[in-house]
């Protein structure tokens, strides 16, 4: 059946970016009303064709049944009254109750409907904190309690993205900053254009250029486009050279690090870049959260047919209600 006011319907505002999102929510809510108020009148007219009609076929039954008796009992006047009585009766009573508990079940199956319809226009103006009452435990309590655990989801995925835009922000501001006021400080005349302030502006450069390509990488791996480049890779040596390249900042630290060799050779078929790339973020972050006179281990063990590398460290360690997301995009504790 066509929507008698499908072409009411608003554009999606949100394509646009344009005007205030609560500005658009109300207009929904408006519309949803005047939606509803049209829909009414339609609903009620049918509901009650649908009572005359199944008074109509009750009368027109008993009035079947009365000629019948009447040809039967020959004329009793009394048993006809009294059927046409019962038949008025019925046709009076029966519609009714089909329309009582009609409405009554066609509210209990069109309210979780009605609600998540709200809330679905909710989220679509943006506002993924809203949830949907969960009435009952069967299929309809289901699928409220599904819809509410994936707003949720869909909420803190946002605002992780959010956090990770911020963070970005803040990590390219510090880097441009520091080369924006090396190249004036030298046109200024504050700084000489030697080599040694050069060579600085040029890390910060470097430093921006890595920060670029860890966003490349990011959104290769989402998308699952990320190119690996699997090669045998021995354990050891891996372990070794992420020890070798952070002993610097570590030894600034003054925390001791250093990396435990297997007993036994250990390789694994992998991409060296990619696992030297995790391994490096393990130690940068357990640099961060060790204090002086700390110490931080690299070392691998064999399970079976697999390789577990560990990074220890004597630091505060994961706060316990942060562990369910420790594998979580973008999660901050």
């Amino acid at each position: 059946m066509s929507d008698p006011d499908r072409s009411e319907r608003p554009r999606e505002w949100w394509r646009s970016r344009m005007g205030d999102p609560q500005q658009h929510t109300d207009w929904g809510k408006e519309w949803h009303a005047r939606r509803w108020h049209k829909r009414r009148r339609w609903f009620f007219g049918r509901a009650l064709f649908f009572v005359g009609f199944l008074a109509l076929l009750v009368g027109g039954g008993m009035a079947i049944l009365a000629m019948l008796l009447t040809r039967v009992f020959g004329g009793d006047g009394q048993i006809v009254w009294m059927v046409w009585l019962g038949g008025c009766g019925l046709s009076l009573a029966l519609p009714l109750l089909a329309l009582t508990f009609g409405l009554r079940s066609l509210r209990r199956i069109a309210l979780p409907f009605t609600d998540i319809i709200a809330a679905l226009d909710a989220a679509a103006d943006g506002d993924l904190s809203v949830r949907v009452p969960e009435r009952g435990r069967g299929e309809m309590g289901w699928l409220a309690n599904s819809f509410n655990r994936m707003l949720g989801e869909l909420e803190r995925t946002d605002q992780q993205r959010r956090n990770l835009t911020a963070d970005v922000a803040h990590e390219l501001r510090t880097p441009l900053h520091i080369i924006q006021g090396n190249l004036e400080g030298i046109l200024d005349g504050v700084y000489t254009a030697d080599s040694e302030h050069i060579e600085a502006t040029l890390e910060e450069t470097r430093l921006l250029s890595r920060l670029v390509d860890d966003l490349r990488v990011l959104s290769l791996a989402e998308a699952g486009e990320l190119p690996l480049h699997r090669e045998d890779v021995d354990i050891a040596d891996l372990l070794a050279d992420v020890a070798t390249s952070f002993s610097g900042q570590a030894d600034a630290q003054g925390i001791t690090l250093h990396s435990s060799a297997p007993q036994t050779p250990l390789s694994v078929h992998a991409d060296a870049d990619r696992l030297d790339q995790v391994l490096s973020n393990l130690v940068a972050n357990a640099l961060r959260h060790t204090p002086s006179g700390g110490e931080v281990v690299l070392s691998a063990v064999q399970n079976e047919d697999t390789v577990e590398i560990r990074v220890r460290d004597s630091g505060e360690g994961i706060p316990v209600e942060d562990l369910p997301f420790l594998f979580d995009r973008f999660w901050r504790g």
